[in-house]
C-alpha cells in the first residue's frame, strides 16, 4: 500500500467515523424525543417531523450549549414577553438572550406555543401535517431563522432519518423496517467513501479495493470482523484481494430463484468459492448441486449448475 493511498484511506476512515458518530447522536435524539414530538403534534398541530428536525438542527442533537445548559432545544430567544431566566449566547449579534427551561419537555411545549401564538406563523396551520416541505419553507419565509438554507436543511434531516413517518402519529416501526432503513444509511455512507454497494440474492455487498481488509470493512460497516468472515465463509487467516466480494449478512442457502436451471461456465482464475460469492449462495450448496467431492478444483470451461 502506498503512503498516499494509506493517507487517503485513513482520511476516509476518520471522515466516516465522524459521520457515523453524528448518525448515532441523531438516532439517539430521535429515539429520546420522538414520542414528545408526536404528543405536541396531537395537542398543537405542529408536525412531529418538523419539531424533531428543528430540535436536531437547533440543538446539535442535544449537544449544543443552549440544550445542555438551558434545556433550550429550539434556539428561542427571550423576546419582549419572556419573564423567565435566560442565558447569553452569540447568534446574529453578541450576547443575545435565550430562554432557559426547567426541562426538555418544557422547551418542546414552549416551541409549540411559540409557533401557535405568533401571527406570522398562522398560515402554517392551514397546511396538512404531512406537508413537511411546506412547513419547512414556511418557517424560513416567516423568519424563524436567518440561514438561507434553513428549509433545505430541515427537509434533508427529515428525509434522511424518515421523520415524516411520525406525522402519521406513529411511535415506532417494525424490525424489518428498521433493518431496511439502516441498510440504506449504511449504503449511502459507504458510497460516499468510494465503496460501491451492490445487491445480490437479497444481500448487500461491497467489492474490495486494493488495500482493503476485513478489519477495515468491519469498522466501516459497524459489523464485527468475526461475523463478516463467517458470513463470507472464510477463516481468520484469509486476506482480501482487490475484487473480492464481501457480504454484510449470511449468504442464502441457494442462488436466487430467478436463476433456476442456470449453468455457469467457469472462467480462468475462478474457483468454487469465488463462484459462490458471485451468486450470493453458500459454498456447500454449489458442491451439493453438482455432486462434487470435497477436494474438487474447477478448471476453465467446466460447467456448473447454479440452481
Amino acid at each position: 500500500m502506498t503512503k498516499r493511498y494509506f493517507c487517503l484511506l485513513m482520511a476516509c476512515f476518520f471522515s466516516f467515523v465522524g459521520i457515523s458518530a453524528q448518525n448515532a447522536l441523531y438516532k439517539k435524539y430521535i429515539s429520546t424525543y420522538k414520542d414528545m414530538a408526536v404528543e405536541q403534534m396531537k395537542r398543537h398541530g405542529v408536525p412531529a417531523s418538523i419539531t424533531l428536525a428543528q430540535g436536531l438542527l437547533e440543538s446539535g442533537a442535544g449537544q449544543s450549549r443552549l440544550a445542555v445548559k438551558a434545556n433550550n432545544h429550539f434556539g428561542i430567544k427571550c423576546g419582549g414577553t419572556w419573564k423567565g431566566p435566560y442565558i447569553l449566547a452569540n447568534d446574529d449579534a453578541p450576547n443575545e438572550r435565550f430562554r432557559v427551561y426547567k426541562s426538555a419537555r418544557e422547551s418542546y411545549e414552549d416551541h409549540s406555543d411559540f409557533l401557535c401564538s405568533r401571527p406570522r406563523y398562522a398560515f402554517l396551520f392551514d397546511l396538512k401535517k404531512t406537508d413537511y416541505k411546506g412547513w419547512a419553507k414556511g418557517l424560513k419565509k416567516a423568519g424563524y431563522a436567518t440561514n438561507p438554507r434553513y428549509a433545505d436543511n430541515l427537509i434533508r434531516i427529515i428525509e434522511t432519518y424518515e421523520l415524516h413517518r411520525y406525522d402519521r402519529g406513529g411511535r415506532g416501526e417494525s424490525r424489518r423496517y428498521r433493518h431496511d432503513r439502516n441498510s440504506d444509511e449504511d449504503r449511502n455512507l459507504l458510497d460516499a467513501l468510494g465503496l460501491t454497494v451492490r445487491k445480490c440474492n437479497d444481500n448487500y455487498y461491497v467489492v474490495a479495493r486494493p488495500g482493503d481488509t476485513y478489519a477495515i470493512i468491519s469498522r466501516l460497516m459497524g459489523v464485527s470482523e468475526r461475523r463478516l468472515r463467517k458470513y463470507n465463509e472464510v477463516g481468520r487467516d484469509y486476506q482480501l484481494s482487490a475484487g473480492d466480494i464481501v457480504y454484510f449478512e449470511k449468504k442464502k442457502s441457494k442462488a436466487s430463484r430467478q436463476l433456476k436451471g442456470t449453468i455457469h461456465t467457469v472462467k480462468a482464475g475462478e474457483s468454487l468459492y469465488s463462484i459462490s460469492q458471485l451468486y450470493g449462495m453458500r459454498l456447500k450448496t454449489l458442491y451439493k448441486l453438482n455432486d462434487l467431492p470435497a477436494d474438487h478444483a474447477v478448471s476453465a470451461g467446466e460447467r456448473l449448475l447454479i440452481r
